[in-house]
C-alpha cells in the first residue's frame, strides 16, 4: 500500500481529491464513509473515506481479459485522519499482474499507478 501524508486538513483534503479527480474527466462512483456508518450505529471512528473512481475506457480492457480483476475496480483512495495527521493511501495497480491475467495490459496499469501517485500528491499538497 502506498500512503502519503497531506499538509491540510481532512476536509480539505478530501476537497482536493475530489476536485482533482474531477478535473481530469474521470467518475466518481461511490465514497464510502466509513467514519458516517460507524456513527449511524453508536460507534466512533476517526474520519476515514474510500472514493471510487475511474473511467470504464481504462478498466473494462482488464476485465475483459481477466473478469475477475473487477473485485479490484474501480481505483480507489483511502482518505483517514489518524490523530492530527491526514493520510491518503493506495494499491499500486501494477501488482495487480502478479495475481490476474492482465500481463498484456502492463502499460495501462502504469498509467493507472501514475494517475493515483498524482492524484495523492496534488490532494495532500
Amino acid at each position: 500500500m502506498v500512503v502519503k501524508r497531506s499538509v491540510s486538513s481532512y476536509p480539505d483534503t478530501t476537497r482536493s481529491l475530489l476536485a482533482a479527480i474531477k478535473r481530469r474527466g474521470l467518475t466518481v462512483f461511490a465514497r464510502i464513509d466509513h467514519a458516517v456508518a460507524a456513527r449511524e450505529v453508536g460507534l466512533e471512528l476517526a474520519d476515514e473515506e474510500v472514493v471510487l473512481f475511474g473511467n470504464p475506457r481504462g478498466g473494462t480492457p482488464l476485465m475483459v481479459s481477466d473478469r475477475r480483476i473487477g473485485i479490484e475496480l474501480p481505483l480507489r483512495i483511502l482518505a483517514w485522519r489518524e490523530g492530527s495527521e491526514v493520510l491518503l493511501a493506495y494499491h499500486d495497480p501494477r501488482e495487480l499482474s502478479d495475481a490476474y491475467d492482465v500481463a498484456e495490459h502492463q502499460s495501462t496499469l502504469a498509467q493507472m499507478a501514475g494517475l493515483l501517485e498524482e492524484l495523492t500528491i496534488e490532494a495532500a499538497s
